[in-house]
Order: C-alpha cells, then sequence, then structure tokens
C-alpha cells in the first residue's frame, strides 16, 4: 500500500487580509502568508496582477472551502491612468506600441467616462489569467501567440473620474468579477481617440473586506516577531541567547542533553506565541459570506444536516443560498458556524459546503 502523506503544518482556520505590493505575484504572497502561519492549507481569492497593489483576502484551513464565494464578489479598484501612449499589456509593464497627441477636456473626459458605466462589454486582454486550453493568456501572450477572446458582458456599478491634468487622469471603479481594468482604461482611451494604459493600480474592496483591514508581508513578519519576543520572560530569554552563542561559537552537537531539551522547549514557547499573535488577525471564515441571509438550526437538525441530509429551518428564505449555525437550547451554548445551504423547493435547506467541526 502507498505511503499516506500527512501534511505539513498546523491546522489554523480563518481569513487574513493582505496589503499585497507591487511586484508581487498573488502566489507568492499565499506562499509566505502560509508559511508565516505555519497553515497546512491556504488559498487566495483571485489574482492581483504583479503590477497591482492592495488587498488580496487569503483563506486559511476550513475558510478555502468558502473561497470560491470571493471569487465572484464585486471588487473595487483605484487606478492612475496614463493617456496618449497605448502598451503591449495595457499597462507600464509592456513596450510602447503606439502614441497619439492628448487634446481632450475634463468635459471630454467626463463623457466618455459615464459611458462606461452599467453593463459593459470587454474583450479580455491577452495578458490577463484567463485560460485558453488551460493555458492562462499571459502565458501565451508572452511567446507572441495570440488567441481570440470572446466578448463578455461585465457590470460596472461606479466609474468615477478622481482627478485629470491633461496627460493623466485617475479613476475609482467598483464593478462586478471579471471586469479587467486595463481593458476598461484602454477603451476608455480608445473613446477619447488618444489612446491610454494603466499607471497604477489599487484594489481597494474585494467582496466584504476593505484595504482599512489589510495587514502588509512586512506587517505580519513584525507581528510575528513580536509574538515569538513577548512569549518569553526576561530570563528566558537570556537562556536562549546563551545557547545560541554556545552553538555559534561551536556546534549543536556541543550542547548537552538537558541544553537541547530547554532549546526546544523555548523555541516551542516562542513559536506559541507568534501563532497566537499572527491568529488573532483572523478573521471568521462566516464574513467571507456575511451579505448572505442565515439560518439558526437547533442540535437535531444540525445533527442531521451533518449527516448531508436536508432539514427544515425556522424563519427561513423561500429560496436561495444561507449561511448556517447552529446553536443547542442551553442558554449557555454557542452559536457555531457550520458551513452554507441552499434552500430547496419544498422550504428544506439542504448542506452544500460545511466546515469539518460539522462533521
Amino acid at each position: 500500500m502507498p505511503r499516506r502523506r500527512h501534511s505539513r503544518g498546523r491546522s489554523v482556520d480563518g481569513i487574513v487580509i493582505v496589503d499585497k505590493f507591487k511586484g508581487a505575484s498573488s502566489n507568492d504572497v499565499l506562499q509566505r502568508v502560509k508559511r508565516l502561519f505555519g497553515a497546512a492549507k491556504a488559498g487566495h481569492t483571485g489574482s492581483l496582477d504583479p503590477l497591482a497593489t492592495g488587498v488580496l483576502p487569503i483563506c486559511l484551513g476550513e475558510a478555502t472551502k468558502f473561497s470560491q464565494f470571493l471569487l465572484e464578489s464585486n471588487k473595487s479598484y483605484y487606478t492612475q491612468v496614463q493617456l496618449g501612449v497605448k502598451t503591449t499589456t495595457g499597462d507600464t509593464e509592456g513596450e510602447i506600441i503606439e502614441e497619439r497627441p492628448i487634446q481632450v477636456t475634463r468635459s471630454d473626459v467626463e463623457a466618455v467616462v459615464a459611458r462606461f458605466q452599467g453593463s459593459v462589454k470587454q474583450v479580455p486582454s491577452m495578458y490577463s489569467a484567463l485560460k485558453h486550453k488551460g493555458q492562462p493568456l499571459y502565458k501565451l501572450a508572452r511567446e507572441g501567440i495570440e488567441v481570440e477572446r470572446p466578448m463578455r458582458t461585465v457590470s460596472i456599478f461606479r466609474n468615477e473620474l478622481v482627478s485629470f491634468d491633461g496627460n493623466q487622469l485617475e479613476l475609482e471603479v467598483d464593478c462586478s468579477k471579471g471586469t479587467y481594468i486595463r481593458t476598461l482604461v484602454e477603451d476608455i482611451g480608445d473613446a477619447l481617440g488618444c489612446l491610454a494604459h494603466v499607471k497604477v493600480l489599487r484594489r481597494l474592496k474585494a467582496g466584504p473586506y476593505d484595504q482599512a483591514q489589510a495587514y502588509s508581508l512586512d506587517d505580519l513578519e513584525q507581528i510575528k516577531h513580536t509574538g515569538m519576543v513577548r512569549a518569553l520572560t526576561i530570563d528566558q530569554s537570556e537562556r536562549l541567547e546563551r545557547l545560541y552563542e554556545q552553538i555559534d561559537e561551536a556546534s549543536r552537537d556541543s550542547l548537552e542533553e538537558h541544553q537541547l531539551q530547554m532549546l526546544k522547549e523555548l523555541n516551542s514557547v516562542r513559536k506559541r506565541g507568534a501563532n497566537n499573535m499572527l491568529d488573532a488577525l483572523l478573521l471568521p471564515m462566516d464574513t467571507a459570506i456575511v451579505d448572505w441571509p442565515e439560518v439558526t438550526l437547533g442540535a437535531n437538525a444540525s445533527f442531521y444536516l451533518a449527516q448531508g441530509q436536508p432539514v427544515l429551518a425556522p424563519k427561513s428564505p423561500t429560496n436561495g443560498n444561507v449561511r448556517i449555525y447552529s446553536q443547542s437550547e442551553a442558554p449557555a451554548s454557542e452559536r457555531r458556524f457550520l458551513g452554507v445551504g441552499e434552500i430547496l423547493d419544498d422550504g428544506r435547506v439542504t448542506p452544500r459546503r460545511l466546515v469539518s467541526s460539522a462533521l
């Protein structure tokens, strides 16, 4: 029989909002957060271009079961647009392929920006993460391959002109999933007749999460370090420092058995302190679907739901998706998040995705 693989990392559940820095891929950020938390499982909720900064929710542990709902959520962006220049990628990363004089007024810009609201048709950029036969378009584009992309309809709820100085403009955009800001900017540039590309792009909001809740990777590193330092008393810190000095001067082999055990225990205390500080930043996994209606079940209904059976739920909606909680009749019982479900035609709620504690 093949050996069973053991997952590395600890079991930790929740969502941390990261402020992605320019130049990093979303996967780079994901892997660093996973290592920082020592998590066994992690996933992000939709890629941000390396050029972009801003809100990137990272789901840890059981929260990854609900990341798909954040993928489908609305987003908000700030973008700084350079007029007069078209690039291969639609942003500053690409090569300049055409330049035109800029002969537009603020009134011209306001009129065109207003046209790109509501239902808007877009052709995705070849430098997007959209896949063609399993390959991301941007990989094909870098190989000089261009494929036909079907036009899609997206929703732009707000497209606000923040500033215009004659050569550049700034926009704030609230939009549906699947909206490409680079494509929007290029379309605006074409409509103005002077071309355009993205100079700065920042995601302000993803689903229910905004930039005020976000931590940079440097923030997370510092919080982890603070947790390690605070976990030890002054005496413990001095002992640990002496042990590491001894290792630096000789080697770990020079330590006696009781010293090795002390080193292991002190590092374990530091690790717990770091984990506690980081875990305090995690948002509950049900915040990913905070705008969904909720139902609360008693102990018996919760038991049967956990077995995969539809159950009757008091005061439930008549249709659609719901958040599901459990609370027994005991006065001191705490309400627990069980997962998400769907209301059936007969009014019962059936489970769709449950957290492991509900199973």
